[in-house]
């Protein structure tokens, strides 16, 4: 089974392909340029290099929240424009796969990404090395929150995300929650791919797949205070 993956949830602009369980190829670039001009040059430099076609792709999968609502519409887009005839897909927890990344890690794994001030996404899973099992739904919520969940738990912890270096400063160190590498820390498609895997029967054609952002956009409070 062959799986291209797609991230433009956060600041990277990533791509991946795995084969039987395998990633074969990642491309993973921290750009300022908008994911729009540039992941679709991605995936099919990917391809190309790997002597593939959509053709050889059986699923489609690609980050579809919480992060950039930008972002998010930009993959979400590119993977309906590559699945519109027929081809399946799915939509992957941005969360869930910042949690794959540190699969190896055998115990609780807390993903956290920044969402605006004092608010952040997160979820908890429990990884057994092989593969993850949500602890929670993923979820929005102050940073309060989080703390309480971190601060009343036992067992070994460790955070990943782009807000996992700030929760352990405000944590106050300690030695059951720990920072994953600087690496494991950023979304990637890898992490999308290998997520994939733990869905079987969840995957749509173009018109069944959607954002998922946890909270209501910019425009739609806006509107609701219009008509409150």
């Amino acid at each position: 089974m062959i799986i291209l993956g797609i991230d433009t949830s956060g600041q990277t602009a990533s791509c991946a392909v795995m084969k039987d369980g395998a990633i074969i190829a990642l491309k993973t670039v921290m750009t300022k340029r908008t994911h729009s001009r540039v992941i679709l040059p991605y995936v099919t430099s990917l391809m190309e290099e790997l002597s593939i076609g959509l053709e050889d792709i059986d699923l489609v999968a690609v980050a579809n929240g919480p992060g950039s609502y930008t972002g998010l519409r930009i993959g979400v887009s590119t993977v309906k424009g590559l699945c519109y005839d027929n081809k399946r897909c799915i939509g992957i927890s941005t969360l869930e796969g910042l949690a794959a990344n540190c699969l190896c890690a055998a115990c609780r794994i807390v993903p956290v990404m920044y969402a605006r001030p004092g608010t952040v996404y997160f979820g908890a899973y429990i990884s057994d090395g092989e593969r993850l099992i949500p602890q929670q739904p993923d979820r929005v919520g102050s940073v309060d929150d989080l703390l309480a969940l971190l601060e009343g738990a036992q067992g070994r912890t460790v955070l990943t995300g782009d807000y996992a270096a700030e929760t352990i400063t405000r944590l106050g160190g300690g030695e059951e929650v720990v920072l994953a590498p600087a690496a494991a820390r950023l979304q990637s498609a890898s992490g999308i791919c290998q997520a994939a895997l733990w869905h079987p029967g969840e995957d749509t054609d173009a018109r069944g797949l959607f954002v998922s952002y946890l909270q209501i956009t910019k425009a739609e409070k806006d509107l609701n205070d219009k008509l409150a």
